[in-house]
């Protein structure tokens, strides 16, 4: 089938934001079969320029108004009709984040009275979609505290919502405005519901998301689901990219580890007199754990930074990391010679004490390195005023907040992140471009799941899907 056109699997996307995880999907390979995102939704309406531009849909407001082209819908899903507006389509998967601040209310009663807040109740709506679509596979995404979340009660319900596709409360209905049907209708086996680091993944940032995938119970055997809950988890046990991370020097420079020597040295060395002049707690412990260990080697200070035991598989780690630079299209692509036409790659206008703060904070490190000097700020967080360090994967990008929480880049003479270098961090393709104010890119970009993190993962679905029809 190499020169026979892929068949399209049509998949629609919820709480879409600006479509990092409908990106993954896009990228994905295979032989046979291709993702394509048909109908997409969010209320942020930069966030679906965004999508509109980058996915080549069209936008609308009105959820009554007929769906005849690849669209998304900029307003609240609580009154869609997915039955009556999709139904006809022939819906393969259905893939989202649903909204995570409102967890907390999903407590114990008998009533769920907590799903009375519009916004806690939102997954239901997902789990509605599946009722009225009935595709073949969902994908639901979220942070890591939902497991721990009322005592792991609230991820205990979800999981069963999503298996057996209950729909709790008269207000689901109130919402939609008509009576939702459940005859006939097939739940869900849950083949993978693990919290995902995607820095073993090939993502240059430690960022940690709860993956949950589904598969129609009519087309898998209940003894098959252990099958592939081993087949999604080997996408990120024990891989490479888990003793070897991809780093945030190598995808602002578009050069593996082993070609980025002398750019690592001048990096450290122009923090070396600067932090000899502070004197903190942090500076004191700092400087004897961290910067008398460093070699100026980049390899090896690699190693010790990342607590590297594997080295036998150093070599083949290279070669992957290469692969994934070039996959991603930042081979010999430095980012800061390369032009952007969303003005993405902008530097930010710093104040003075800000760029005075961070001339004294070295690669890894925050706030308190400067504690007790009159360069000192009050943080409560690791990730105020946070330099990310070369070697090492990012933290995670944070969408919003003032003092200090942009991240901030490992060059001396940097302060703000870049949306481009952050969108970088994130794994999204150089030609992705982004709308909206810098501000709201940096939001679209912080609430997004990277790109290369979810490809493997839908690649993985679409085997499935090969062996599922075959």
């Amino acid at each position: 089938m190499q020169n026979q056109e892929k068949k399209e699997l049509k998949i629609i996307s919820l709480f879409s934001g600006c479509g990092g995880l409908d990106m993954g999907f896009h990228l994905a390979k295979h032989p046979k079969y291709k993702f394509e995102v048909i109908w997409a939704n969010d209320i942020f309406e930069s966030a679906c320029e965004t999508f509109k531009k980058n996915f080549k849909l069209e936008l609308y407001k009105n959820p009554k108004e007929d769906i005849n082209k690849p669209s998304i819908y900029l307003g609240d899903i609580s009154s869609f009709n997915f039955k009556s507006k999709l139904g006809d389509k022939r819906v393969e998967g259905v893939i989202g984040g649903f909204p995570c601040q409102d967890f907390s209310v999903l407590r114990g009663q008998e009533e769920r009275g907590g799903i009375n807040v519009k916004r806690g109740r939102l997954y239901m709506h997902f789990v509605r979609a599946l009722i009225e679509l009935q595709p073949k596979f969902f994908v639901a995404e979220n942070v890591k505290g939902l497991v721990s979340s009322n005592k792991g009660e609230a991820f205990k319900r979800i999981i069963n919502d999503f298996e057996n596709l209950n729909i709790f409360g008269d207000d689901i209905e109130k919402d939609c405005g008509y009576k939702i049907e459940k005859n006939g209708v097939q739940g869900y086996h849950i083949i993978h519901k693990r919290v995902v680091d995607f820095s073993k993944m090939g993502v240059p940032q430690k960022r940690e998301r709860l993956i949950i995938i589904g598969i129609r119970k009519d087309l898998i055997a209940d003894e098959q689901k252990e099958k592939y809950e081993k087949r999604f988890l080997s996408l990120y046990d024990d891989t490479e990219f888990g003793h070897f991370p991809l780093t945030p020097l190598e995808v602002f420079s578009g050069k593996p580890l082993d070609k980025l020597n002398g750019g690592y040295i001048k990096i450290m060395k122009e923090f070396e007199d600067p932090i000899k002049k502070i004197n903190s707690d942090r500076k004191n412990e700092f400087f004897k754990n961290i910067w008398s260990n460093l070699t100026f080697d980049v390899i090896k200070d690699y190693e010790i930074l990342n607590n590297v035991n594997k080295k036998e598989i150093f070599d083949n780690a290279m070669r992957k990391h290469w692969g994934k630079l070039k996959q991603m299209g930042y081979i010999d692509k430095p980012v800061e010679n390369t032009t952007f036409y969303d003005n993405s790659q902008n530097l930010f206008n710093e104040l003075g004490r800000v760029k005075d703060r961070m001339n004294y904070i070295p690669p890894g490190e925050n706030f308190e390195f400067v504690k007790g000097t009159e360069h000192q700020v009050s943080g409560m967080m690791s990730n105020i005023y946070k330099r990310i360090h070369p070697l090492r994967p990012s933290p995670t990008v944070i969408a919003s907040g003032g003092g200090g929480t942009w991240g901030y880049h490992y060059a001396a003479n940097r302060q703000r992140l870049t949306n481009r270098e952050r969108a970088r961090i994130q794994t999204f393709p150089d030609w992705f471009m982004f709308k909206g104010t810098a501000s709201e890119i940096r939001t679209q970009i912080g609430n997004a799941v990277p790109p290369f993190g979810v490809k493997p993962f839908a690649e993985e679905l679409l085997r499935i899907f090969d062996e599922i029809i075959s």
